[in-house]
């Protein structure tokens, strides 16, 4: 079976969500095929789940001083500080992945696994929807059922920043923002604190292309997206994604 591969490079916040959401659209409809896709961000981003509020969980003062995007994913979890990071979206029909959600979590991020063993990490599933190595987190996922496919995407941290990122989110105090980034420190890490030496974007996503062609069995065919794709991403960017209606609507 074969799976078609996206190289989009890096994309602001609006614009790559709506990708993904065209995507998803163009593949429920039968006109685009069972696709992954590896992408950056530029300029950095935070993006936060579906369900929460923007304004309660990020200092929009802070990411505009900063030149950092804000945008809300269709996908559920928590707010996430997008910046040296290779991240993937897998789009399938709902029929090529277990309809029970772990199991399927647990599928899909097996190409995670591989591509972390190929870079010379040994990483592990830790449900629902976590990679750890070490006992400490290395890449979050979250994912969507809509219009009988699925949606997964997820990070995989190359570097992490964790003062940086604590100084985009909203939290109770200066006391607290102090306990919470050494907190984090202790549970999350990134490829390059793994490894002891920087990883390039460009070789982390060959790893990460290998990685989920062996775990989920599937040849990756490389592509591009088509124009109808492209036109509806754009849309979707402009008029969903980049609005205050969708980004502060809880």
């Amino acid at each position: 079976m074969k799976l078609r591969l996206l190289e989009t490079g890096y994309k602001p916040a609006s614009l790559n969500m709506g990708v993904d959401e065209s995507i998803l659209r163009h593949v429920s409809e039968g006109k685009s095929p069972q696709t992954i896709r590896f992408y950056g961000w530029m300029p950095p981003a935070v993006s936060i789940g579906y369900f929460q509020g923007i304004a309660e969980e990020v200092d929009l003062e802070a990411c505009s001083r900063f030149g950092v995007d804000c945008v809300r994913r269709i996908t559920g979890g928590g707010a996430v500080y997008h910046d040296k990071e290779l991240t993937y979206s897998f789009i399938a029909p709902e029929g090529l992945v277990p309809e029970d959600i772990l199991e399927s979590y647990r599928l899909i991020c097996g190409g995670l696994i591989s591509g972390f063993d190929i870079l010379g990490i040994e990483a592990e599933f830790a449900p629902l929807n976590d990679i750890v190595t070490c006992g400490r987190k290395i890449s979050g996922n979250a994912q969507t059922r809509r219009m009988k496919c699925v949606l997964q995407h997820g990070t995989i941290l190359l570097d992490v920043d964790v003062e940086r990122m604590f100084s985009l989110l909203k939290v109770p105090s200066e006391k607290m923002r102090d306990k919470l980034v050494a907190s984090v420190k202790e549970r999350v890490t990134s490829v390059r604190h793994s490894l002891g030496r920087e990883v390039g974007f460009d070789v982390a996503e060959k790893a990460f292309e290998k990685g989920f062609e062996s775990a989920l069995k599937m040849k990756l065919v490389k592509g591009e997206l088509s124009q109808s794709e492209l036109d509806y991403a754009y849309k979707l960017a402009q008029e969903k994604y980049s609005t205050r209606e969708w980004n502060m609507r809880r």
